[in-house]
C-alpha cells in the first residue's frame, strides 16, 4: 500500500480542481481525503491542536486516513531536559486522533549534529511504544556515509524507527523567478539524497517546482524504489511539495500516473466532478 499526500490539506488555490468551488475551508480535509490518504501535518510543528479540531480532523477522515504530525518546534529545536516528559503529554493530547496518526515525524534543526544521538534516543523512547516514529535530520555529518551516519541509522533501526529522506534536487534544479520560488529555495535544506528504508513504512519528501518536466525528470528514479518497496511488502508514505503548493495535488498526480498504479488520484477530483456536472446540465431558453 502506498500512503500519497501533500504538505497541507488546506490551500485555497486548490479550488475548482481539487476541492469544489464552493468548498468552505472547515470542509477542506474532507474533500482532500477523499483524494488522498495521508498529509504531513505541519499545523503542529507550530501549534497545539484544541481538542475540538482534532475530533473534527477525525470525524472529517475515513478510517485508513493517516496524518503524519509533526513534534512541535518547541520540542525538537529546544532540546531541553524536560523534552521526554513534554513529548509524552503532547502525544496524549493527541488522543482523540490517535487512530488516525500514521506516524509522528521529529523533524531536527541543521544544528543538531551527533552530539544529540542520546537526545534523539530519549525522544523515541518517549513514543515509540505507542506510534510510528519518523526523523528527519539536517546536520550534514548525518550524510557521511561512515561513523555518523551510521550511527544514527543503527539507533533508528534499534528503536524501529524510519528516517526520512528528503530530496530538494528539483526545486534548486531552476533559477529563482518567482517571490514563492525565492522563498522556498531559501527555507528549504540541500542536501544529499541517501535513499534510505529502515522499516517497512520508508518515508520521502520530495520537494518540487512548478516545472513538469523538471520534476519527472528528478522523480524518475523514485518510480522504480517505490516499485521495490510495494514489492516487498513495504508501505511507504511519499508527500509532494511544490514551492507555493498550489501544483502540488497536480505533481503527486503525474508521479502516480508514471508509477502505473491505481490510485484515487487518477479519479476526477471534487472540483473536477463538479465542472463535470455543470456541463451536463441542459441549457435553459
Amino acid at each position: 500500500m502506498l500512503y500519497l499526500g501533500c504538505p497541507m490539506w488546506a490551500n485555497a488555490s486548490w479550488k475548482q480542481s481539487l476541492f469544489s468551488p464552493s468548498c468552505k475551508t472547515a470542509d477542506f480535509l474532507q474533500q482532500y481525503s477523499q483524494v488522498f490518504n495521508t498529509v504531513e501535518g505541519n499545523t503542529t510543528f507550530y501549534a497545539d491542536p484544541k481538542i475540538e479540531a482534532l475530533q473534527r480532523w477525525a470525524a472529517q477522515t475515513p478510517a485508513d486516513f493517516r496524518f503524519v504530525l509533526k513534534v512541535p518546534s518547541r520540542i525538537s529545536h529546544q532540546a531541553n531536559a524536560d523534552a521526554e516528559a513534554e513529548l509524552k503529554n503532547w502525544w496524549q493530547s493527541l488522543q482523540p486522533l490517535h487512530s488516525r496518526i500514521g506516524q509522528v515525524h521529529l523533524q531536527l534543526p541543521a544544528t543538531a549534529g551527533p552530539e544529540q544521538l542520546a537526545w534523539i534516543a530519549a525522544m523515541l523512547d518517549a513514543l515509540v511504544a505507542d506510534v510510528r516514529c519518523c526523523v528527519e535530520v539536517r546536520h550534514l555529518a548525518f550524510f557521511d556515509k561512515a561513523e555518523h551516519e551510521v550511527a544514527l541509522n543503527r539507533l533508528l533501526r534499534d528503536y524501529g524507527a524510519e528516517r526520512v529522506v528528503f530530496d530538494s534536487r528539483a526545486l534548486f534544479a531552476v533559477p529563482a523567478s518567482h517571490p514563492a520560488l525565492l522563498d522556498a529555495q531559501r527555507k528549504k535544506p540541500r542536501l544529499p539524497v541517501h535513499a534510505i528504508c529502515l522499516t517497512d513504512a520508508p518515508v520521502l519528501r520530495f520537494i518540487g517546482c512548478d516545472d513538469a518536466a523538471i520534476n519527472r525528470q528528478h522523480y524518475q528514479p523514485w518510480l522504480a524504489k517505490i516499485r521495490q518497496w510495494l514489492d516487498e511488502g513495504k508501505t511507504p508514505y511519499y508527500f509532494f511539495h511544490t514551492p507555493d503548493n498550489a501544483s502540488a495535488p497536480q505533481l503527486c498526480r503525474d508521479f502516480i500516473a508514471d508509477l502505473g498504479i491505481a490510485h484515487p488520484v487518477l479519479n476526477p477530483w471534487p472540483g473536477e466532478q463538479n465542472q463535470a456536472d455543470n456541463h451536463l446540465q441542459p441549457e435553459l431558453w
